[in-house]
This record gives structure tokens, sequence and C-alpha cells, in this order.
């Protein structure tokens, strides 16, 4: 490796703070690595059962509308369906994870109703239920239910593909110092030093050769 630097007892100072700063930024972007892959981890099981339980309520919800459609006209499904009686409301927030900015989300349910005031879900089905199946209903009011972790849902997967994003720039950070910037700087250190010790040796033989001239005329 080529290096240019003045072999200097300043330069080496400096090189050697500069050094030091670096194992430390390295040792701090290590722990910072790790928490982030734990917290990572942590996100990823949570979601993985999370969206499993959902997987399962909505295939069984699905499974009921079909039902309902199966026993009821098209017409009156589509009338049951086409006017609802209460209207969603997101916020969408922050979240600090070790640095990384991921979306926290909530919602405020509205009624539309006369008489119900807001944030109540006192009527979640947007029809009566004259004319309609029991699994219509069921099926309204498992969707209903299952919203609340929709939402914490898709805060997980935004929350764990932000982080996945962060250990990757973290981790050729902590590669970039570890492999190349510290060993580069330790073999210019290295560099120096030897120069130091050749120069203060060449001194030191041209001293001894100068006073032996010198008492040789003596």
């Amino acid at each position: 490796m080529e290096i240019r630097v003045n072999p200097t007892r300043m330069e080496l100072n400096q090189l050697k703070k500069r050094l030091e700063m670096a194992q430390r930024g390295h040792k701090l972007l290590k722990d910072k690595r790790d928490e982030l892959i734990r917290q990572f981890l942590e996100r990823v099981r949570e979601n993985k059962e999370l969206r499993e339980q959902i997987e399962a309520e909505l295939t069984a919800a699905m499974a009921k509308f079909l039902l309902a459609r199966a026993v009821m006209p098209q017409e009156v499904l589509e009338e049951a369906l086409m006017y609802p009686t209460t209207r969603l409301s997101l916020t969408a927030k922050r979240q600090n994870i070790m640095s990384v900015y991921a979306p926290r989300l909530s919602w405020q349910q509205t009624a539309r109703i006369r008489g119900e005031s807001e944030g109540e879900n006192s009527n979640i089905y947007p029809y009566g239920f004259v004319g309609t199946s029991v699994e219509l209903d069921a099926s309204i009011e498992t969707l209903a239910e299952i919203m609340p972790r929709l939402l914490k849902l898709a805060e997980l997967e935004k929350a764990v593909q932000l982080l996945a994003d962060e250990i990757e720039k973290t981790r050729r950070r902590v590669n970039a110092l570890e492999y190349v910037l510290i060993p580069k700087m330790q073999e210019t250190v290295r560099y120096i030093t030897m120069k130091l010790d050749e120069n203060e040796r060449g001194a030191l033989t041209r001293l001894m050769k100068i006073k032996d001239i010198v008492r040789a005329k003596v």
C-alpha cells in the first residue's frame, strides 16, 4: 500500500489521535449494529406471529363472506355494503428505534349515524338485519376486530424494513473501519514510527562520527 505522509512527530501524534477516535467509533458502531439486530429479530418474530393470526382470521372472514354471497342475491349484497356507517381517520406519528424513525399508526372511528358520538363503535354494520345473512354479520364483525391489529402489522413490517436498511448501512460502516480505515492508519503509524527511528539512528550515527572526528583532531 502506498503511503504518502510526512514522517514527523506532529503527524504521528495527530494520526494516533485519529486512530483512537476511529477505534472508539468502530466499537460504538458495533454496539449499535448488535442492538439493531436484536430489535430487528424481536420485531420479526412479533411480525410473523401477528401475520399468521391475521391471515387465519382473514381467511375465515373471507370464507364467511363467500357463504353470504352464495345465499344472498347479488343486488341485495351490493346494496347492503354500499353506504358505510362509519369513517376512519388515520394518524401517523414517528417512533425512534436506535435513531431509526419508524411510523406509529393510530386510528379513530367517527360515527356517521345521527345520535352517535365520535369514536363510538356501537354500529359496525352498514345495513339492517332484515334480508341479510348471519355469515355476512360474522364477516363484518371479524374485519372490524382485525383493524387495530392490521395497523400494528403495518407498523411492524415498516419498522422491520427500516431496521434492515439501517443494519446494512451500519454493517458497511463497521467493515469499512475494521478492514480498511483502521488497518491503513495502523500501517501509517508503523511507517512513521519506523522512519522516525531511522532518522534518530542516522542522527545518532552522525553525532558519533562528528565526535570521533573532533577527538581525532584534538
